[in-house]
């Protein structure tokens, strides 16, 4: 399975990705967002050394309980970042290979400002409502990942529920990855994240993680977004998202296990050494 973004290609497969989760908010869900630029650097650049193949950088909290800063503010900050990305860059050790950078946004207004600038991949969580996200991926030649939800980034969708949770996946995907390619997105630019606790219950992400090779069916790789999420805290007892890195792993030995492709994580160090230890195990790495 061949993933073509800006300027690469990956050919899966290999162990999976590590991707490394940057906010540039002041008041990311786990505590951890920045706003200065040289701090999110720095940030960054230890991700990279901890393993990370790949950074997602974000200037727009997904937390519900707070409204959207405007689009404006938004696309500075990440212009600000992307400028600076090629000093990472260059920073890598002679051999390795060179880190992708994702760009968190989901304003067709704002990754209008931004992605024309940079970014290998464009992490979409609003679920593709329009084509529009997708042409302008299309036009630059970024990837483009398609998360499930429903409804609008930034509202909470508690009261949502699904007879059959895989069935809504595989109907959403096929949707949606045919409006992609009609906007002129590749299919081998295409990458699926089941969206785990986005408009889901507890219930709903635990059948995901057990049956997350179904989605294999779309020949496309999937992103598993693990890291502290909220079935995590739900299943363990802790309310602070901080404490959850243990269960994090957790969820990615079960990703590993259902043929997941790329895991998008805060604690990088312990993320990409489970990868490494598991691949070795599996005969993968």
């Amino acid at each position: 399975m061949k993933l073509v973004l800006r300027d690469v290609s990956i050919e899966f497969p290999v162990r999976p990705l590590v991707m490394g989760i940057v906010n540039l908010v002041a008041d990311s869900f786990s505590g951890d967002g920045v706003t200065d630029i040289d701090a999110a650097l720095t940030r960054a650049r230890q991700q990279l050394a901890d393993g990370a193949d790949i950074i997602d950088i974000g200037a727009e909290s997904a937390r519900t309980n707070r409204g959207p800063i405007p689009e404006e503010e938004e696309a500075a900050q990440l212009r600000r970042f992307i400028e600076r990305w090629p000093e990472l860059r260059e920073d890598r050790p002679t051999g390795t290979p060179s880190p992708l950078l994702s760009i968190n946004a989901w304003r067709p207004g704002v990754i209008r400002q931004v992605l024309p600038r940079g970014g290998e991949l464009l992490n979409d969580i609003s679920g593709l409502p329009t084509d529009e996200n997708a042409r302008l991926c299309a036009d630059s030649g970024a990837a483009l990942l398609i998360m499930h939800t429903v409804g609008e980034p930034k509202v909470a969708h508690t009261h949502v529920g699904y007879d059959d949770i895989m069935a809504r996946l595989e109907e959403f995907f096929a949707a949606k990855i045919a409006l992609a390619e009609r906007a002129g997105v590749a299919r081998e630019a295409i990458l699926l994240d089941p969206g785990i606790d986005f408009a889901k219950q507890r219930g709903d992400n635990l059948r995901i993680y057990r049956e997350l090779d179904r989605l294999h069916q779309f020949g496309r790789p999937i992103l598993l977004p693990v890291s502290r999420k909220t079935v995590i805290g739900e299943v363990l007892g802790l309310p602070n998202a901080a404490e959850r890195d243990a269960g994090t792993v957790a969820c990615i030995v079960q990703g590993m296990l259902r043929g997941a492709h790329i895991f998008r994580v805060h604690h990088v160090r312990a993320a990409a050494q489970a990868v490494r230890i598991i691949a070795a195990v599996e005969g993968a790495g």
